[in-house]
């Protein structure tokens, strides 16, 4: 788990870097929560997704935004963020320039960036939200979504409301040409406070569905 520092637009990014194992292996990008929260990379979903990705083989990277940890710049409301993770995966595809695939995971304002991120890079082919704050921010750039994933949610999540993931999962599934997974933790919080075990349980029962060489999902 090695840290790395590398090129953002406001300066240097702070992040911990999983080189692949093998030739062609995919990409795996992990996002944080919000930093106002709390949110780094170090934050314990971030860095049990990081693991997930890294077991798997998966050239992994987790980061700090701009302005937390050591990363240089200030907090800019998404904007910058998903500037920073744009970059991120530059740096990334420049050690691997021979990946096929990438994946991208986040966690609630991370989920958000992650989204954004997907809408502006066609290689990436999969998508893992977890407590994404579809009650807080406009989803509607998701026209069309075009990759498949899985949105993971809380039922208990006071913070980001239950039905507000299902709308969102709903309009998706109208969708052609994807598939949208989603799935409720029961008694969970915003943060699987409790429920982290059957949070990726629940991510891991997903990739093993999606790395399956039989699955239809591309």
């Amino acid at each position: 788990m090695p840290s790395v520092i590398f090129p953002g637009p406001e300066g240097r990014l702070e992040g911990r870097f999983s080189p692949a194992r093998r030739p062609r292996a995919p990409v795996a990008m992990i996002l944080h929560p919000h930093p106002h929260g709390g949110g780094t990379m170090n934050e314990r979903i971030t860095q049990a997704l990081y693991k997930t990705f890294t077991d798997r083989g998966f050239a992994t990277l987790r980061f700090n935004f701009r302005g937390v940890g050591k990363s240089q710049g200030s907090f800019d409301n998404g904007i910058g963020e998903l500037s920073d993770a744009a970059s991120a995966l530059d740096w990334v595809q420049s050690i691997h320039p021979e990946a096929q695939t990438t994946w991208v995971a986040g966690v609630s304002f991370g989920a958000l960036i992650g989204m954004q991120l997907l809408m502006r890079r066609p290689e990436i082919r999969g998508f893992i939200s977890i407590s994404a704050p579809a009650n807080m921010y406009d989803f509607s750039f998701l026209a069309p979504c075009p990759a498949s994933g899985i949105f993971i949610q809380g039922a208990g999540d006071t913070v980001v409301q239950p039905n507000s993931v299902q709308k969102l999962v709903d309009k998706l599934r109208t969708q052609k040409h994807i598939t949208i997974h989603h799935e409720e933790i029961p008694r969970a919080n915003h943060f699987f406070e409790n429920e982290q075990a059957e949070l990726m349980a629940s991510v891991n029962n997903y990739l093993n569905f999606r790395l399956d060489p039989a699955c239809t999902i591309r």
